[in-house]
């Protein structure tokens, strides 16, 4: 998995590549978390995320509630898998998708 981060004053964009699963999804709690307490609004773009796990799973949502303090957590760019994945466990109802 690679994560890229580019910031401004109120948002975060993090870019996540590869798979998110038990092995990878510490290190991305650890980067949103470290980014949630300077940043209003995490963008968390998917589009090169060819699988997540229920590890990763938790981790967005751990995630999302953390963020709903602030601005929010949105998720960008999640392919065809990854939200087949979100609408299965029912977490699209909870999580902010964007297309």
């Amino acid at each position: 998995m690679t994560i890229n981060t580019t910031k401004n004053e109120k948002e975060c964009l993090i870019t996540v590549e590869g798979r998110i699963d038990t092995l990878t999804a510490p290190e991305l709690q650890q980067v949103l978390m470290d980014n949630a307490q300077s940043s209003d609004k995490i963008i968390l773009d998917l589009s090169e995320v060819v699988f997540i796990s229920s590890a990763g799973l938790r981790v967005l949502v751990f995630s999302h509630r953390e963020m709903s303090k602030k601005s929010g957590l949105v998720l960008r760019g999640v392919n065809k898998n990854v939200r087949a994945v979100i609408n299965m466990t029912g977490f699209n109802k909870i999580l902010n998708i964007e297309d």
